[in-house]
């Protein structure tokens, strides 16, 4: 159909390469798409995922070059140390997936500007790498994107939530995620995407449209005490 074949040319970022980041990359080469994959370690150290999925494993600062999409999936406490003027080479319009999430007492540490502020982490995210974001993927488990894509109308087709102040970017993420084989739901701006953090009724949830979005609608802005630092 025109839009998949016009989708397959998209190049694609992808920083962090752990379970999320890797999937992703397997997923998206495997719909054709053109994928450089970065971590912190380097790019001789993604030799394995590049032999077996054909991305192109580069430094952190090239993979938004020339990219449509980028997708931001490293520790929350290791936003701070991504490098300075990531998408200054990225395309115009590009769209950054951040599917990141704040685990204060088992990995981050207390964030202030998250604790203290009491923005979300997706918001504190955008304003660490200069960019505004789509808040996607922070609720999938990662073998879920390699295991439970379904074509579209199946009857157990998944739904994500996405959020995301820039519309135009969000319909490319959503675009996107249909073609990864799930449905997603709008769950609203970043300001609204405390929705979707760890603990809320839709974190971790496999179900379809109607229960996701009986989800979004049924979170409380209260962090539980186990995402709290």
């Amino acid at each position: 159909m025109p839009g998949r074949a016009r989708r397959a040319d998209m190049k694609i970022g992808i920083i962090g390469a752990g379970n999320i980041g890797g999937n992703l990359t397997r997923r998206l080469t495997a719909l054709g798409h053109d994928v450089s994959v970065a971590n912190s370690r380097g790019p001789h150290t993604l030799k394995e995922l590049a032999e077996e999925t054909g991305a192109r494993p580069v430094r952190a600062e090239e993979a938004a070059r020339g990219a449509e999409v980028v997708v931001v999936t490293v520790p929350l406490k290791a936003v701070p140390d991504l490098p300075s003027g990531l998408f200054e080479e990225a395309a115009e319009g590009v769209a950054v997936i951040d599917t990141g999430n704040y685990y204060p007492q088992q990995r981050d540490g207390r964030i202030a500007g998250i604790e203290d502020e009491g923005i979300t982490e997706s918001r504190w995210t955008e304003r660490r790498i200069g960019h505004g974001v789509i808040k996607a993927f922070n609720g999938t488990y990662a073998q879920d994107i390699l295991d439970r894509h379904r074509p579209a109308g199946a009857p157990d087709r998944m739904a994500l939530p996405v959020a995301g102040d820039d519309e135009a970017a969000k319909r490319k993420v959503r675009a996107l995620i249909d073609e990864l084989g799930f449905d997603t739901v709008d769950a609203g701006g970043i300001d609204d995407s405390w929705r979707q953090q760890p603990g809320t009724p839709v974190y971790g949830l496999r179900a379809g449209v109607d229960a996701v979005t009986e989800a979004l609608a049924e979170a409380s802005p209260e962090r539980e005490p186990e995402f709290k630092g």
